[in-house]
């Protein structure tokens, strides 16, 4: 099964990109595809548009923006609920030990690595970043 991830902004910014990746590998998922990218905030918009409505869609987008992040395709068996889990909660301070959110994430907002929720959201973000990439 396949699933897509971003190194965030503020975990890029801080040095840890390769520390998560090396957390990715060792949870058994194998990267299929990955780039860096800086996404404009019409781009941040258009992949975060499942949110306009929410009162943190602007600040998402600006945050999204505001420098590079690593997004990357990766696979596994349950590679999306492996991650999720691997993740940790969306807020650091309720992220199990060990997780990469409750290693690396600095708030709610800033919190280090997204990952899709659902197979219908990873097909849509990983075409979204990876548009034509025959993903082998």
């Amino acid at each position: 099964m396949r699933t897509f991830s971003i190194v965030k902004p503020d975990a890029v910014a801080a040095g840890n990109t390769g520390a998560i990746l090396q957390a990715l590998e060792a949870a058994g998922f194998r990267i299929v595809a990955v780039r860096m990218v800086r996404m404009t905030k019409a781009e941040a918009e258009g992949f975060y548009a499942v949110h306009r409505e929410r009162p943190f869609f602007s600040s998402l987008t600006d945050f999204m923006s505001s420098g590079p992040a690593v997004v990357m395709a990766l696979e596994r068996d349950d590679a999306i609920s492996e991650l999720r889990r691997l993740m940790g909660a969306t807020n650091p301070a309720d992220a199990a030990p060990g997780t990469i959110r409750a290693r690396f994430a600095s708030s709610i907002e800033h919190n280090a690595i997204h990952g899709s929720d659902a197979p219908e959201t990873a097909a849509f973000e990983l075409g979204y970043f990876f548009p034509g990439v025959e993903l082998s």
